[in-house]
């Protein structure tokens, strides 16, 4: 009994060893952002806004396109804060300024068709958000008067918060 007591116990452990091995094959570690990096972001994409006497939706996605914040002014149209989600999660998904997207799609066929996922919104104020060279998230502004404003608004508050880590 004891034998196969200590022979199920080494078979047990090797398994288990084995199990976590295999676990770590495939995994690939990758920086995301975090809640406070987006809340930094909300903050300084209105205080830039609010420094031109404008007011916005601001929304910040993490890698994955789930979104981690969201900061509405007063009076601005309830529309503009599903196009603030849809401009984060197309610089997002694209690793492109919505600004640029809608460029090329408006000279290009193929860019064009972009236009047919309802998840995608081509119009200025979304900016990807790089951190060592990798996407780790995206930003959204709409509501502060058009789409180079939005995206002038967003740019600030990346080069304010992101610059210093450079």
């Amino acid at each position: 009994m004891r034998h196969r007591l200590s022979l199920f116990t080494l078979l047990l452990g090797s398994l288990a060893a084995g199990a976590v091995q295999a676990g770590t094959e495939g995994v690939v570690a990758r920086q995301d952002l975090t809640l406070a990096l987006g809340n930094q972001l909300t903050q300084a994409t209105l205080s830039a806004c609010h420094a031109q006497d404008r007011s916005a939706v601001v929304a910040v996605v993490d890698r994955s396109g789930q979104l981690v914040a969201l900061q509405r002014d007063d009076n601005v149209g309830p529309h503009n804060t599903l196009a603030a989600q849809r401009k984060a999660f197309t610089a997002l998904s694209t690793k492109t300024a919505t600004s640029e997207l809608a460029k090329r799609a408006q000279g290009d066929a193929s860019s064009a068709n972009l236009n047919t996922l309802d998840e995608l919104l081509l119009l200025g104020g979304g900016l990807p958000i790089v951190v060592d060279g990798q996407v780790v998230g995206a930003l959204g502004v709409a509501g502060a008067g058009g789409s180079s404003i939005d995206e002038s608004c967003a740019q600030s508050a990346i080069d304010q918060v992101l610059q210093p880590t450079k």
